[in-house]
């Protein structure tokens, strides 16, 4: 008998736990990356493989049932490889605030998508509230975006897009099958960074092992799973408004650890965002509403 998640209510409140504590953990990437000399893709790849190891390590007990289980999972997964790749790359060809601000489109372009794909109606509020989030987050990147090159800007919104899609697809893949895609997306994206390894190899350092061991186990590992369980629970859009306390919350580990303070617009921009997000997580039913 398949196992999964089917034997678990979909709580709204358990899976906005979940994405948000999803978050949290990915806002620590950037404290990480910082300890790390190595070149972009390996340590996208070097945190892929050690994460795809820990997934694997939770979800070997469970066999994946049904035809086509597997096939669909992966591609959905090559969505979210995509997603971090891209992402990578697009850090290297334009300003990171302009990478940053153009993937977190991503929950308009899960609006689209989940009203194309899942017949799921924005409401008006919700609206509202992601014209907010998207005003907040240009506000709060302001100081910092730059001209940027037009390929860069390009590949950060078609990261967006994927990180859009993927998170509606998600939802639409049986119940058991969600971990499963984000085990598929950290192999893809390790064996894609393997050339990146061979050419660029790190060197290894106390410090640099532990930031990268915390970054597969923890950041995107972890992260992962609670992201699967969440997603299931949660619509894709309230799951990538929850998802923008990610970028907020770089600043906030970076005043903690160095002591430096951002600027007034950028509390500015981040208020708006949360108290946005906040407001979005008390009206769950806003969303969704099929046909």
């Amino acid at each position: 008998m398949r196992q999964g998640y089917e034997k678990y209510p979909p709580v709204a409140g358990r899976g906005q736990a979940a994405i948000l504590a999803c978050a949290v953990l990915w806002s620590t990437s950037g404290l990480c990356i910082k300890l790390l000399h190595w070149h972009p893709m390996v340590i996208a790849g070097s945190r892929s493989a050690i994460a795809a190891l820990l997934l694997w390590a939770v979800l070997r007990w469970r066999r994946v049932l049904g035809k086509g289980g597997v096939i669909e999972a992966l591609g959905v997964g090559a969505l979210y490889a995509a997603t971090m790749i891209t992402f990578v790359i697009a850090n290297k060809l334009t300003s990171s605030a302009n990478a940053i601000l153009l993937q977190y489109s991503a929950p308009v372009w899960a609006a689209v998508f989940g009203w194309a794909l899942m017949k799921e109606k924005l409401s008006g509020d919700y609206a509202v509230i992601l014209a907010l989030v998207m005003a907040g987050l240009f506000i709060f990147f302001r100081e910092n975006l730059a001209g940027g090159a037009l390929l860069g800007d390009s590949i950060s919104v078609f990261s967006g897009i994927c990180l859009g899609l993927y998170s509606v697809l998600l939802r639409r893949l049986k119940q058991g099958n969600t971990a499963d895609a984000m085990l598929w997306s950290h192999v893809l994206c390790a064996l894609l960074s393997a050339p990146f390894m061979a050419l660029y190899p790190p060197s290894i350092t106390p410090a640099g092992a532990a930031a990268i061991a915390y970054m597969g186990l923890a950041q995107i590992g972890v992260a992962s799973l609670l992201f699967a369980y969440g997603i299931k629970r949660v619509r894709a859009v309230p799951a990538m408004l929850i998802a923008m306390i990610e970028p907020i919350l770089n600043p906030v580990w970076v005043l903690m650890v160095t002591g430096e303070r951002p600027s007034f617009s950028a509390l500015l921009g981040g208020g708006l965002i949360i108290a946005a997000v906040a407001f979005s997580a008390l009206r769950p039913a806003g969303l969704g509403k099929k046909r």
